[in-house]
This record gives C-alpha cells, sequence and structure tokens, in this order.
C-alpha cells in the first residue's frame, strides 16, 4: 500500500482547443488542479489573440498536478491519446493551427521515456502515423482568467473531447 505522503507532480499536454481538455482531465481522480495556458513557443508573455492570430510557436495546453499516489504518468498518457486524435497535424476537430498540435510536454528525462514508449504503445490503436510531439516543457504562460474552467463555467467549449474513462 502506497502511504499517504506524496510530492505532486506536474504533466502539460496539448490535444487541441484547451477548454475541452481541461474539462477531461479534471474528470479524473488523482488530478488535484489543472489550469490552461500556453508553452512550447517563444514569445513571452502570450494572450490568446497572439497565439491565435500570430507566429508566437506555442500551443494551447494544460498544466496537470496530480497525485502520483493515485494517478501515474502513464495513465495520464493513455487518457491523454484517447481523448484526441493524435495522428492529426496541427489540428483537432474543426480547430486548425499550430496552437491546436497534439504535444507533450515533458518534465522530466523520466516522463519523455515513458511517452516515448507509450506512443510506441499507442500506434496500434491508429492506422495513421501518431504526428504527437514530444518537447520538453519550457516556461508554462497561463491564459486569460476568462479561459480557466470554461466548460466547467459556461457548459460550453468541449470542441472535439468526448470523456471516456479508462
Amino acid at each position: 500500500m502506497k502511504d499517504d505522503f506524496f510530492e505532486p507532480q506536474v504533466a502539460v499536454f496539448s490535444a487541441g482547443c484547451f477548454w475541452g481538455v481541461q474539462y477531461y482531465f479534471d474528470q479524473i481522480p488523482g488530478v488535484l488542479e489543472t489550469e490552461v495556458g500556453y508553452t512550447g513557443g517563444r514569445t513571452q508573455n502570450p494572450t490568446y489573440g497572439l497565439v491565435c492570430n500570430t507566429d508566437t510557436g506555442h500551443a494551447e495546453a494544460v498544466r496537470i498536478v496530480f497525485n502520483p499516489n493515485v494517478v501515474d504518468y502513464q495513465t495520464l498518457l493513455k487518457h491523454f491519446f484517447r481523448m484526441h486524435n493524435p495522428t492529426q497535424v496541427d489540428r483537432q476537430g474543426p480547430d486548425i493551427g499550430t496552437q491546436y498540435r497534439s504535444s507533450i510536454f515533458y518534465q522530466s528525462d523520466e516522463q519523455k521515456q515513458v511517452a516515448e514508449k507509450e506512443i510506441v504503445n499507442q500506434q496500434q490503436n491508429f492506422k495513421k502515423p501518431i504526428a504527437t510531439r514530444i518537447a520538453y516543457g519550457r516556461e508554462f504562460w497561463p491564459a486569460e482568467d476568462y479561459h480557466q474552467k470554461f466548460v466547467e463555467r459556461t457548459g460550453q467549449g468541449m470542441c472535439h473531447v468526448a470523456y471516456k474513462p479508462l
């Protein structure tokens, strides 16, 4: 039995519009908090308008703080691959652009290794090659307040995401 003490861990994923991605991960036991924002680009202090209308290089992403005694990183990755189409390049559902790319922003060498193995494991579930990018998780810029918990607050914005428990 795992003891009650734990060191929270962080995972960062982009899988299309961040509203539905955040809502999906909020449903998973062991996820302690989520925050939507921007990462993976070169612009400092990006805004939604900049990310959507210029070439900042950032993706709409979700930062997930989780209890590894309840849910491990590999399980989060399995959810990540179930909740979007990782074979699409720079798009998800109706949203098109590099900010909607499928990416895993690893926080440690261990996360990178687990992500690389999971992509190989997941490929059997898809006819097309997985296009998910793996990159080191550089600075994460929180999105504007009106984007945080958008689905929870409005009941809208699931876009391409449907919650499917493992």
